[in-house]
């Protein structure tokens, strides 16, 4: 499976009977291709697609750029909003991808368009957590915040009174929708927030201050030593999780079951900048799309006649992933021996390995110092969804060269010419002259030509044998002979 931690067992539920649909590359319709002036917290739409496991879009400053944004998975959603907007007065290229549920990405046509330049300060924000007036806050929480359109930055101060910074004063927290205070904050305490966000036309005017309402300091679920035992016991749930949880692109959808001990257990899907989704309240949850998610595990107490929870929690991401393409394999000839390198094209995590299918794999795909002969390379997925080989480039023989042909006109084997073999991917051959058994040239070609249809100046040479030399870039020449019958 994908997951590599323990103790957790997925559960892959395999579509079948699935109808084939004719996956059609939609075309962007917002913005249009060629707009200008689009608002640099526009939702950048398409078409909905069906039949297809989802959707990657790119943004770069140039034609195929991923600048702004990299191979980005959207799910199903046929949409995306940068989530800290746009740069203005930018030419901005999409590059769209269909993702099937078996087999590569379907790349599609991209649309290139113009931000609106903006020339006013951004409007103000508001605190997306805590919530304006929540109560009981535990004193170490974080601050998040609603994104500015047009922002570049965000100030923050923090007090304890209205208008106060005793906690921060006006701090330039960049361009972020989350902060973390360096110290908890105090108990009991009306704690009041205010910030103004910036950019490169100056800050926002009049943003409200906002006041939320910190707890007690004291952590029931702190560990403690039981009196009795002598034991350290710990009231929270211990978690094992992945940072990363791959998802092979033909075994959707499939399910990830915890095998934790706690008493409840929450899936949330995340976004920066927006509330949580709570997608499941069971020791399970099915995954069909990437993205950001966090896993939460609980236990109660009751203090009081007041139920606490004791929660412990994990953010993972989980990305798409495919067995990788081979497109080329480079060959350099070194003093020390060959150098490899292999080019591989998915969306997956790989790693590298020559010769054999079970490695020492390597994080690089260049090979340094290899010995000349025949070479098998190996591209694994990370993430466990396949492993791709093919062979490598090896020095040519005189074995690679046709011992005889027979030009005699019935259109089999009526040309004497180099063909390379199917190991080799990368043929380094410059020209091949033919000569007779005196040394006379006859004959002068590349060996993307038709080759010697043994004749010599119009004239058909008798059945003999005859001698070729074949020139190799960045190699030895080859000698050798074949026999011409007629």
């Amino acid at each position: 499976m994908r997951i590599k931690a323990r103790p957790f067992i997925i559960l892959l539920f395999i579509m079948s009977g699935q109808l084939s649909i004719s996956q059609t590359c939609p075309v962007i319709d917002f913005p249009l291709d060629g707009a200008i002036d689009i608002p640099i917290d526009a939702t950048i739409s398409w078409p909905a697609v069906n039949g297809i496991n989802g959707y990657v879009i790119s943004l770069g400053t140039s034609v195929g750029g991923t600048d702004i944004l990299n191979s980005h998975p959207t799910g199903q959603n046929n949409f995306y909003t940068a989530p800290l907007g746009l740069p203005d007065d930018t030419q901005i290229f999409v590059s769209l991808s269909l993702i099937p549920f078996d087999g590569p990405p379907i790349v599609c046509t991209g649309i290139v368009f113009n931000t609106e330049d903006v020339i006013v300060p951004p409007p103000c924000t508001l605190l997306t957590g805590p919530d304006n007036n929540a109560s009981n806050v535990t004193i170490v929480t974080d601050l998040s915040w609603a994104y500015a359109p047009s922002a570049t930055g965000y100030n923050i101060s923090i007090g304890t009174t209205p208008g106060g910074t005793d906690i921060l004063n006006n701090l330039d927290v960049g361009n972020v929708l989350l902060y973390e205070p360096d110290a908890d904050l105090p108990q009991f305490a009306e704690i009041y927030v205010q910030i103004t966000p910036y950019n490169e036309n100056g800050i926002s005017a009049g943003c409200v201050e906002e006041s939320f309402f910190t707890g007690p300091a004291m952590d029931y679920c702190e560990p403690f030593i039981d009196e009795v035992s002598g034991e350290l016991i710990s009231l929270r749930p211990d978690i094992e999780f992945p940072d990363i949880v791959g998802i092979c692109s033909d075994e959707l959808p499939f399910v990830i079951s915890s095998q934790d001990t706690a008493e409840g257990f929450r899936w949330y899907k995340t976004n920066l900048g927006s509330p949580e989704t709570l997608l499941s309240e069971q020791r399970e949850l099915p995954l069909t799309e990437p993205g950001r998610y966090r896993y939460e595990l609980y236990n109660s107490i009751v203090v009081s006649g007041i139920r606490i929870e004791c929660a412990n929690s994990k953010l993972f991401e989980v990305v798409v992933s495919e067995i990788a393409t081979i497109n080329t394999i480079d060959i350099v000839d070194t003093s020390g021996g060959k150098e490899i390198t292999i080019n591989a094209s998915g969306m997956g995590d790989y790693e590298y390995a020559l010769d054999n299918a079970d490695g020492p794999y390597q994080q690089s795909p260049v090979f340094l110092n290899v010995p000349s002969g025949l070479h098998t390379a190996y591209v694994r997925d990370k993430n466990g969804c396949g492993t791709t080989k093919r062979a490598v480039d090896r020095d040519l023989t005189t074995d690679d060269f046709p011992r005889f042909f027979t030009p005699n006109g019935d259109g089999i084997n009526d040309y004497w010419q180099f063909i390379p073999p199917e190991e080799n991917f990368q043929i380094r051959l410059a020209s091949i002259l033919i000569f007779d058994r005196y040394g006379s040239l006859l004959a002068q070609f590349r060996p993307d030509d038709p080759g010697w249809d043994g004749r010599y100046k119009g004239t058909a040479l008798p059945s003999s044998d005859y001698w070729f030399k074949a020139f190799v870039t960045n190699g030895p020449e080859i000698n050798g002979h074949f026999a011409l019958k007629r």
